[in-house]
Order: structure tokens, then sequence, then C-alpha cells
């Protein structure tokens, strides 16, 4: 009974989400609770404060790490990034694709997609109308930048994947590294190979001082100069590499890191308590949205471990996978991932299917940690799907077809995928 209200529940879940019918944070708070009480589980607050208290940690490091992001961003941060690249690209088609994937795989680090297509196709797009470049490439490099900067610890699908294998988000994220470097080396060779068709195609155009003004004041259109910090550059930078440094080393909690970096950047770039008011209301929409979430799937997971459904849809597919498939099921998570993450959107697939092949990995001695790392190398991929809202930000500012988009950008995005699993594979990280 409880495999059949198992499989019964994620196909509810799933169809809620995909059709619109609920939002991910209700289907992952009702559903659970109406199959739960169906199979006459009546005491579910144990289960429900279970999952929450496992969840909170991760919770507490997201609202804190968007609202560090967020503020440096408000800064200025990247401005004079921008800027120097921009200068330095000149009118070589090369460069400029080139200093296109340089600028998104810095940007991205905050893990915001709508952010990162902003500032870079803001930044490029004058750009690319002014030597013909095809708009098209310009969408696929920061989509597939976001595909391997979206694995940082504060993003999304990182938080989902530790709660759905109840892991710690440092153990889950740093064997990953050596993946996301290779990702990264891949994201560069795809611009270079770009950039040079482009050369080829164009040529080299001389770009006049007039212009590149030009795209200086394109650039601050709809910004306030007023929250800029361009003196604090270099304090907001060495703070920001020192806080990296110290989540890598795992000096201190992220939670805590994230909390005391956030507390720094505030009283230094803005002492006034009416500016921090207006900062934190300026972010405080992206915070409701992606913690609300999380908060819900530690009700989703404490209720289906409770209760033992994942267990029992553990047991059924355990009972069907040859043996000979068992040692590989990490290797097949990440290629699955691919797929699932495109035509679904990640929380079903995170909090649906992950649970369910964690415990059934866990009878091939396949720790869970390693499911939840494989479920993450197929994000590349989930940067292109429909589902995914920033998408329509991007195609919008250019101007193109999504399916012209997705069409252009998928192989490439395939291929960082594949990259990253191959590398997981040969660093010992996935077994096989």
């Amino acid at each position: 009974m409880l495999t059949f209200l198992g499989f019964s529940m994620i196909v509810v879940f799933m169809y809620l989400i995909m059709s619109k019918r609920l939002s991910a944070f209700s289907a992952l708070t009702v559903v659970p609770i109406v199959f739960a009480l169906l199979g006459g589980f009546t005491d579910l607050g144990p289960m429900m404060m279970k999952g929450l208290e496992t969840i909170a940690p991760t919770a507490i490091m997201i609202i804190f790490a968007i609202l560090y992001f967020g503020v440096l961003i408000d800064t200025g941060l990247f401005d004079p990034l921008v800027a120097k690249i921009i200068k330095m690209v000149g009118g070589d088609p090369l460069k400029i694709v080139m200093g296109t994937a340089v600028l998104s795989l810095i940007v991205a680090l905050d893990g915001d997609g709508t952010i990162t297509y902003l500032i870079v196709v803001t930044a490029f797009l004058p750009l690319y109308n002014r030597l013909g470049m095809n708009k098209l490439i310009l969408a696929c490099i920061p989509a597939l930048a976001m595909g391997i900067m979206n694995l940082t610890p504060w993003g999304g699908p990182a938080v989902q994947a530790t709660a759905a294998v109840k892991a710690d988000v440092t153990d889950l994220l740093l064997p990953l590294i050596p993946s996301m470097i290779a990702g990264t080396i891949w994201i560069l060779g795809v611009s270079y190979f770009l950039g040079r068709r482009e050369r080829k195609r164009l040529g080299v155009i001389n770009i006049d001082t007039e212009f590149n003004n030009e795209i200086a004041a394109a650039l601050d259109v709809g910004m306030d100069a007023s929250i800029k910090r361009p003196k604090l550059f270099w304090f907001n930078l060495v703070l920001t590499l020192l806080l990296l440094t110290a989540l890598v080393l795992g000096f201190l909690p992220l939670p805590a890191l994230f909390m005391i970096g956030f507390a720094i950047v505030m009283i230094v770039n803005y002492p006034n308590l009416q500016d921090q008011k207006e900062r934190l209301h300026a972010h405080a929409g992206n915070i409701l949205t992606v913690v609300s979430m999380i908060f819900a799937a530690g009700i989703f997971t404490g209720i289906i471990d409770g209760t033992g459904i994942v267990k029992a849809m553990a047991d059924t597919l355990i009972a069907v996978i040859p043996d000979a498939l068992g040692p590989k099921l990490t290797v097949i998570v990440a290629l699955i991932s691919m797929p699932f993450t495109f035509f679904m959107a990640n929380a079903p697939f995170y909090f649906g299917i992950i649970p369910i092949m964690s415990e059934t990995a866990a009878h091939f001695g396949i720790p869970p940690l390693e499911i939840g790392q494989a479920s993450l190398l197929g994000q590349p991929l989930h940067l292109l799907s429909p589902l995914q809202g920033s998408i329509y930000v991007l195609v919008g500012l250019l101007g193109i077809d999504i399916g012209d988009h997705i069409r252009f950008a998928a192989k490439y995005a395939i291929g960082t995928a594949l990259v990253m699993t191959i590398v997981a594979v040969l660093f010992g990280i996935l077994s096989i």
C-alpha cells in the first residue's frame, strides 16, 4: 500500500506542478499531507518538524547568500569589470565572445540567472548589433555559464539536492569542483570555437571611442547611482574573496559565514539604517520565493521519510533493477538528470525522484551523497528548459525565438554536462 501511495503521490505532485495547478510551495506542502492521511498516518506534526529542522540551516544560508550577493551588485562591484572587458574586446568577434564567457562566468557566481542575463546582455548587445554578430551566441554563452554556476551552494538546485539526500551542502559540492572547473574550460573552448567562426565570417572591425562611451551610458540606464559605492570596490572585492576562501576551507558553517559577511558588507557600504532597510526590501521578493519552497521541501521530505513511503518505493525499485546496474546508479542518475530537469521543474525531480533513487542506491552500497552529486550534473541542460523562468528574460532582451535558442545551445549544454560527468567519474566522485 505504501508503494502505491508513494508512486501515486509523485504522479499527482508532478502533474500539479507541471500543469501549473499549484505552485511548487503549495504542492510540496499539501500533497504529502493528503497522501499521508490517506495512508492512515495522523501524527504528522513530529515528522514535519523533523524535516523543517533538517532543512533550517540550508534555508538560513540561502537567505544571507542572496542578500550578500544582491547588495554587492547594488554597490556596483561588477561595473569596473564590465567596463574593462568591453574596452579589451574592441571590434574582434573572437575577443567579444570570449569576453562574453568570462563576464558570464563571473557574474553568474551569485546563482541568479535573471541578474546574470541582464548584466551580460546589456553590456554586450550593442557590440553584437554593431558588428552584425549572431545574437544566439550571446544567448548561449551566459546560459552555459549559469548551468555551471547554478551549482554554487546558494544556487537553487544545490539546495534542493542537499535537502533530497539530507547532506551537508559543503560535503555535497566541494568534490564537484573538478567537474565545475572542467565545465568552465569546456565553455571557454566553445566560446573560442564560436568566436573564431564569427571572426572568419565578419573580420575584425575598428570600434571608435565614441561607441564605447555609448555602451557605458547604456549600462547605466535604469541604475540608481545613489546606491553604488565605487570607492569601496576593493574592500568589497577582498571581503568576497576572503568569504569564498573561508567557504572552501570550511572555516565556519556556511550559514554563519554568510550572516557575518552580509552584516559587514551592509555596515560598511550602507551605514545609514534607512538605506539598509531599502536594500533589504529590494531583495525580499527573491528571498521569499526561494526560502518558502525550501521550508516546504522540509515538510515534504519529513513526511515521506517518517511514513516510510520513500523506503517502500525504493524497495520496489530494488526488486526490478538488475544487480549489474546497481553499482552504476550514480552515472545513470547523472545521465537521466539531463532530460528530467529539462522536461520538468527542479522541484519534482529533486523531491520526487532523487529521494527514491537515493534510498535505492543505499541498498547497493552507494552513499546518498553520490546520488545528490550526480543529480546536479544535468543542470547545464536545465537552464535551456522552457520551464525555467529566466530563459524568457534572456530571449526577451535579445529579441530572439526561444526555439532557436534551445536548438542552437542544446548541443553545447549537453556537452557541458557530459564533460562534467566524465570528470566526476575519473576523479572517483561517481562510482561506476
